[in-house]
């Protein structure tokens, strides 16, 4: 199959140096399946020696990024262009491997995951297509490229990455070699370091819609070895099929185990971390809320979280996408008195003045934080059984 050339200045360059240069992976699969492309990666039948000399000469400044494994990056005009040197295994570990160069494209091609990850493009717009990628891509089918066993065993990522892709290209049942392979080898994950699976679980969670994968990653016991605590696929698959799109949100929803110990298994951010238990806490609101309720849900709780659990409500309910809207132009309600406020009124700080402060904030809250200024500080001033303030 012959498709139209990129027209790209910057890969202009690039084949100019390297004229034996294909485009590999992913930005071909892209390319064929009409996806926006956002990184072009090439392979070179050459030695990254050689590749640097070339690309020296023709003043494109590059960064060895992984010379071990025949990798640098060209950089032209701020972009990058990852260049790898063809390699053929020589061991592995089930994460990493050791490699040897060499300069055949189908043995290149063969230590690739899947079938549509591993054509390659030449300058022409030639495709090679080893594998059978292309009519795999056709067909929304997902394979692995020779063994499937084999290739989770070099790299057992590559169960994760699975499910990754069948979220956003599969039509079709799952390829069964494929799903044998992962359910054999699924314990293989453990030997995989936290931040992998998380960046990859959050790939898979980027997918329009990843209900399908997440089922099939819950039917070949993938999910609970990655959340111990426990999944709510019900709720999940509400939200998301209610619209809900960002991969931290559906996550929340998804995970069922202790906040805490899931964001310490994965190793998460303190802010994604923060995030969740916000989800957590924010209440579902009835699609009818009316503003009172809006205003003190917003007083009480993160805008983003009660955003997230608006997803919630049933689809059909009347009004849920004008909550959202609501929500959103609500402007946040905020309690007029503040520590420092008492301190100028004279009032000396103490435990009696905090707990008043407090049952201050409750009532304020109690009348959809519509109280003013004026009114708490009166309200203040009567729990603590001082003369009313004549200053507001």
């Amino acid at each position: 199959m012959t498709i139209p050339r990129l027209d790209d200045p910057a890969l202009t360059r690039l084949w100019v140096a390297l004229p034996e240069a294909r485009i590999v992976g992913g930005a071909v699969r892209d390319l064929i399946a009409r996806h926006p492309i956002t990184d072009i990666d090439l392979a070179v039948p050459l030695p990254p020696e050689t590749v640097q000399t070339r690309l020296a000469a023709a003043a494109i400044r590059t960064i060895p990024t992984g010379l071990d494994h025949g990798t640098l990056t060209a950089l032209i005009d701020g972009r990058g262009f990852e260049i790898t040197s063809l390699r053929r295994d020589i061991a592995t570990d089930g994460r990493h491997a050791t490699v040897a160069f060499t300069d055949d494209w189908q043995t290149d091609a063969a230590r690739r995951d899947f079938t549509i990850n591993a054509m390659s493009m030449d300058r022409a717009g030639q495709i090679y297509d080893y594998f059978g990628g292309q009519a795999d891509l056709a067909a929304g089918r997902v394979r692995f490229v020779g063994v499937a066993a084999a290739r989770i065993t070099e790299d057992y990522l590559r169960i994760l990455r699975f499910f990754r892709f069948f979220a956003r290209y599969a039509q079709s049942a799952p390829d069964q070699d494929a799903i044998d392979a992962i359910q054999t080898h699924r314990n293989g994950l453990a030997r995989l370091s936290p931040e992998r699976i998380w960046s990859e679980l959050k790939r898979i969670l980027l997918a329009p819609t990843p209900l399908t994968a997440l089922d099939l990653m819950a039917q070949t016991g993938i999910l609970p070895l990655i959340l111990p605590g426990g999944t709510n696929l019900a709720a999940a698959r509400i939200a998301i099929t209610n619209g809900l799109s960002l991969p931290l949100a559906r996550f929340a929803l998804l995970n069922a185990g202790p906040i805490d110990e899931t964001a310490a298994a994965l190793r998460l951010s303190d802010a994604e971390r923060t995030s969740l238990h916000q989800i957590q806490a924010a209440p579902i609101l009835p699609p009818d809320a009316d503003d009172f309720a809006l205003r003190t849900a917003l007083a009480t709780h993160d805008r983003a979280a009660l955003l997230v659990k608006s997803y919630l409500a049933p689809r059909a309910a009347p009004g849920s996408d004008n909550l959202r809207a609501r929500l959103s132009a609500m402007p946040q309600p905020e309690f007029p008195l503040r520590g420092a406020d008492l301190i100028a009124l004279g009032l000396p700080p103490g435990p009696a003045i905090g707990a008043a402060l407090h049952q201050v904030r409750q009532d304020w809250l109690a009348t959809g934080c519509t109280a003013d200024r004026t009114a708490c500080l009166a309200r203040l001033a009567a729990i603590l059984d001082q003369p009313r303030p004549t200053k507001a």
